[in-house]
């Protein structure tokens, strides 16, 4: 298992820092590895972020002397959306299989979790987000249909989308993971705007189904003091509990966005008026 590991950092410091510097602390520039696991845990609400993709073999969540604890989930829980083909979880030897889209929630004590893909060829890619959890509840799969479908936006603000919630308190029960996926319509570029910032969660944000070419600006900081990052396909970005977090592509595209904190209110928000914007 490749497992980074990020530390926080004082908004006073982020001002100052250059690009490589800005791409060190929050940028995750690869989530996916051939039939391995690649997590990123950061010390922003000890969220762990990452990607597994099984091709040749079945790949199994180890036990982990990182966490302190006999198994991965003794006490977590995790989300999963799968972005790539079909493939198949395996949970204390319960077989779910996800088709691309689908998502799942594993609940906390879970000991045996295997991923698998059905096709080599089109390997499945397991997205995964997950954060400490001190109560149970219950695993779920969570198909797109299952999910809540909230549409936003408009053409004419270039941000017409649609957020579908997963863990979400109106989908299943969760300690204190919240994460979904968000699909920009053609000919809309912006994942929100205004922006806003949450003092009492963070988030991480997942980027993928972008061409070669395409490219995010990913607009992070304090609201008087923004800096930016550029992304390509499937890379994430760290988003502390100060930070804005909003950004605009060269074209379409779609992220997953997963919240962990002090609540699992979707709602709670502080929003930034345009003309506070720096």
């Amino acid at each position: 298992m490749k497992f980074d590991v990020r530390y926080s950092t004082h908004p006073e410091d982020s001002k100052h820092y250059v690009t490589e510097e800005l791409r060190n602390h929050y940028l995750i520039s690869k989530v996916f590895i051939k039939d391995e696991i690649s997590f990123t845990y950061s010390h922003n609400d000890r969220i762990i972020a990452g990607g597994i993709m099984p091709v040749l073999k079945k790949v199994e969540l180890p036990n982990s002397k990182d966490l302190g604890v006999d198994f991965f989930l003794e006490r977590r829980e995790m989300g999963v959306i799968n972005i790539g083909g079909k493939g198949t979880i395996t949970l204390d030897g319960n077989k779910y299989e996800l088709c691309n889209r689908d998502g799942m929630y594993i609940a906390q004590g879970t000991k045996e979790v295997v991923f698998e893909s059905n096709d080599k060829n089109d390997p499945a890619k397991f997205y995964i987000n997950s954060a400490p959890a001190h109560i149970r509840y219950e695993t779920k799969k969570i198909s797109l249909k299952d999910a809540n479908a909230v549409h936003l936006g408009s053409d004419e603000t270039l941000n017409k989308r649609t957020i579908y919630q997963f863990v979400h308190p109106d989908v299943c029960k969760s300690a204190q993971l919240v994460m979904g996926l968000t699909m920009l319509a053609p000919g809309s570029v912006w994942n929100t705007m205004p922006a806003h910032t949450h003092e009492r969660r963070m988030e991480v944000y997942f980027y993928f189904d972008m061409k070669v070419e395409t490219r995010v600006f990913h607009f992070m900081g304090e609201p008087h003091e923004t800096r930016h990052l550029v992304l390509s396909n499937e890379q994430a970005i760290i988003s502390p509990s100060w930070s804005l977090h909003s950004g605009v592509g060269t074209s379409n595209y779609t992220f997953i966005w997963g919240m962990c904190g002090e609540n699992i209110t979707f709602t709670d928000m502080d929003h930034i008026k345009m003309d506070e914007l720096k």
